[in-house]
């Protein structure tokens, strides 16, 4: 499947096995979502679960608060991560904090899904990659898959989460990737990395879109006898601490790579972890691939903007000759 149809998959088996799973947002039900993603739902499960809503981010998302303090287990698309603001309030005000505010006599299994990145071509304000802005609010945990088999099994794990996720979707390997996933319903645990490829030179953190960039700059360096330690963070908060300290005690030299603007990204938050875990292991100080400290340029610019394979190559180098 490529990650449209798994994540296609993975909301039709929760809605056929779970009623009250209900799917709202912008375009989500005839049309079948801007990307195809909820293409068929509403036909199969009619208007009253795949519901599609005025152009009022803060409205629906305000809605499934609601609902899901109320019992039900509801799903709300935005259309693309950059159009998320106007639902900040409700998400930082009310989603993340409503288990907290009654003692525990509510809780907010709501899902959150938002397109995110660039590469695609998009206009502005589309292809933004704050995922650090939600990273930052206990009470909310964020994913990001980077594969077919992986967003499934983790859409299904955020659904049957009893907390509010938000759940990144990389715009930019929608259709660029197929992988084997399995039918019916599975879950992969949030808050758990995975290592992709097995090394002892240099670890290599990353998530997302970035994790086939460093994929390929990983490869590249083994044919050079440099051998990197590639972890897929696949849950950005709460991070995995355990598989960061595991890679760099190991290594002893690390690279984290993400398409986010470099102050204040997530990057920083597995520094820390590495300093108070790992400190005396390191032989070199980390390197950072990130996005710039801009807002994502036009189309035309984006390839410069964003994390190439021979960047993360260079930062590899770095931490080794140090």
């Amino acid at each position: 499947m490529t990650m449209v149809q798994a994540i296609n998959d993975a909301l039709a088996a929760m809605l056929e096995k779970h009623d009250e799973v209900i799917l709202l947002g912008e375009d989500i039900g005839k049309n079948g979502g801007v990307f195809r993603v909820t293409d068929g739902l509403q036909e199969r499960f009619g208007e009253m679960r795949v519901m599609d809503t005025p152009l009022s981010e803060a409205g629906f998302v305000g809605a499934a608060i609601g609902m899901a303090a109320a019992g039900f287990k509801p799903i709300a698309e935005i259309q693309f991560l950059g159009f998320i603001y106007p639902a900040y309030e409700q998400i930082m005000t009310h989603a993340s904090r409503l288990r907290m505010r009654t003692f525990g006599h509510f809780t907010v299994p709501m899902v959150i899904r938002a397109p995110y990145g660039a590469g695609v071509r998009a206009p502005e304000i589309h292809c933004d990659s704050t995922e650090a802005l939600f990273t930052h609010m206990p009470g909310i945990k964020v994913v990001c898959p980077s594969s077919a088999y992986d967003a499934k099994g983790l859409l299904i794990a955020s659904i049957l989460d009893p907390d509010p996720v938000l759940f990144l979707e990389p715009m930019h390997l929608y259709r660029s990737v197929r992988d084997e996933v399995p039918e019916g319903i599975y879950e992969i645990e949030l808050g758990k990395g995975k290592r992709l490829m097995d090394g002892d030179d240099v670890s290599i953190f990353t998530w997302g879109a970035m994790v086939p960039v460093a994929m390929k700059a990983a490869r590249a360096m083994a044919e050079k006898g440099v051998h990197c330690d590639v972890i897929d963070m696949r849950t950005l908060y709460p991070l995995d601490q355990e598989i960061i300290a595991e890679s760099v005690q190991k290594t002893g030299r690390t690279v984290i790579v993400h398409e986010a603007h470099e102050t204040g990204g997530v990057g920083n938050d597995i520094l820390a972890i590495i300093n108070d875990t790992s400190f005396l292991y390191q032989k070199a100080p980390a390197e950072r691939v990130t996005g710039f400290d801009t807002p994502v340029p036009y189309f035309g610019f984006e390839n410069h903007y964003l994390p190439t394979p021979r960047r993360v190559e260079a930062a590899i180098e770095k931490v080794i000759r140090f």
